[in-house]
C-alpha cells in the first residue's frame, strides 16, 4: 500500500510535486477539493466543525487506498496516517526569495504585493491547521523525506520521491487492505460521534437484552453511525477435552458485519482482565482470520467523556 502525502509551505509548488509523483508512479491524485466533495456527498448540508475534519479526510483516502495507491497534497496531511504502515510523507520547502519569485509569476505581481499575499496566505494556513489539527505548525519529525524547491522542477523533485517509494517497496505491498480500511472506517466514526455529525439512513438497532449498560451506550453510538451489528452473535471454543467437547469459550460482545469486525468491550478489574486477555490471545492463535477490537475501561470511559454517549442513550 501507497499513500503518499505531500506537504509545503504556501508559495512552495508541492501541489505540482504531488501531481508529478503520481505520474511517475501511477498513483492517484486526490485533490482538496475531491476530498471536500467525498465528504459533502456524505454530510450534505451539515455544518462541519473544523476539529472533525481528520477523521474526515482519513475515512475518505481510506476508502480511495482499498483500490488504488494514493497522492495528496494538503496542509497538515501528514499528521492524517502519522506511523501508519506503507505512509509516506513528504515535505517541501524553500527560501523566502524562491516562494516570493514563484508567487509574482503565479499572480503577475510585483515583489511587494507578492510579500503580503504570501503573509497573508501563511497566517490563513497556520489558523486553519490550529483549528483543525491543534497547532499549526508542522514538527520535521513527522516527515520521511524533505526536499529543497531550489531552482528544481517539480518532475526532478518527483524523481527523488519515486525512488523512495521504490526503496521502500510500497508499490509491491498491494492497496490498503480490507480489514485495515475496515478499521480505519470504525475508529474514524467512533472520533466523528463527538461532533454530532449524522449520515443519512440512520440504522436501526434492538434495544434490549445487554448484559452490561456500557454495552448499550455502545450500541447507540453504532447506531448514531448507522453502523450495523450483532449482538454476541457466535462463541469460539477455546479449550475442548479428550471427548471433544468444548470446555471454554470466548463470546465477543459484537460483531460489525460491514467491517467484518468483532468488538470487545470490558469494564473489569485488572486480575479479570488479566483472564479476558488471555482469551483473546487464544481467540487469535486458533482463529487467526477473526479481526478483534477490545476497548478496555479507560478506553469507554473517554468515549463515554469525549463523545456523551451516556447521555445520547438516555436520550433514546
Amino acid at each position: 500500500m501507497a499513500i503518499i502525502s505531500v506537504s509545503g509551505d504556501p508559495g512552495c509548488a508541492h501541489e505540482d510535486l504531488a501531481r508529478a509523483i503520481a505520474q511517475r508512479t501511477g498513483c492517484e491524485l486526490v485533490t482538496r477539493s475531491e476530498l471536500e466533495e467525498m465528504i459533502a456527498a456524505d454530510f450534505g448540508n451539515q455544518q462541519i466543525p473544523d476539529r472533525a475534519w481528520p477523521p474526515l479526510l482519513r475515512s475518505a483516502i481510506g476508502r480511495l487506498a482499498v483500490n488504488r495507491h494514493v497522492v495528496y497534497s494538503l496542509e497538515g496531511g501528514e499528521r492524517l496516517f502519522h506511523g501508519f504502515p506503507g505512509v509516506l510523507c513528504v515535505l517541501l520547502i524553500a527560501s523566502p526569495a524562491r516562494r516570493i519569485g514563484a508567487v509574482m509569476v503565479d499572480r503577475q505581481v510585483d515583489r511587494e504585493a507578492a510579500r503580503r499575499f504570501l503573509r497573508q496566505r501563511e497566517i490563513e494556513v497556520l489558523a486553519e491547521c490550529k483549528r483543525r489539527f491543534g497547532r499549526g505548525h508542522s514538527r520535521l519529525h513527522e516527515f520521511d523525506l524533505i526536499l529543497n524547491d531550489h531552482q528544481q522542477s517539480p518532475e526532478m523533485l518527483a524523481s527523488v520521491v519515486e525512488a523512495a517509494i521504490q526503496s521502500r517497496g510500497l508499490l509491491e505491498q498491494g492497496t490498503l487492505s480490507a480489514a485495515a480500511e475496515a478499521q480505519v472506517q470504525f475508529l474514524a466514526r467512533l472520533q466523528l460521534a463527538k461532533f454530532g455529525l449524522t449520515p443519512p439512513d440512520r440504522a436501526p438497532a434492538e434495544r434490549n437484552g445487554f448484559g452490561h449498560p456500557t454495552e448499550e451506550i455502545f450500541a447507540r453510538l453504532l447506531d448514531f453511525y448507522r453502523i450495523e451489528w450483532q449482538y454476541e452473535p457466535r462463541s469460539f471454543p477455546l479449550q475442548w477435552d479428550k471427548d471433544g467437547h468444548v470446555m471454554e469459550a470466548f463470546t465477543p460482545d459484537f460483531f460489525l458485519p460491514a467491517f467484518d469486525l468483532y468488538v470487545e468491550l470490558t469494564t473489569m478489574k485488572q486480575a479479570l482482565v488479566t483472564k479476558k486477555n488471555r482469551k483473546i490471545r487464544l481467540l487469535r492463535t486458533i482463529y487467526p482470520h477473526v479481526n478483534i477490537q477490545v476497548f478496555y475501561q479507560k478506553d469507554i470511559q473517554d468515549l463515554i467523556v469525549k463523545y456523551e454517549l451516556a447521555e445520547r442513550a438516555s436520550a433514546h
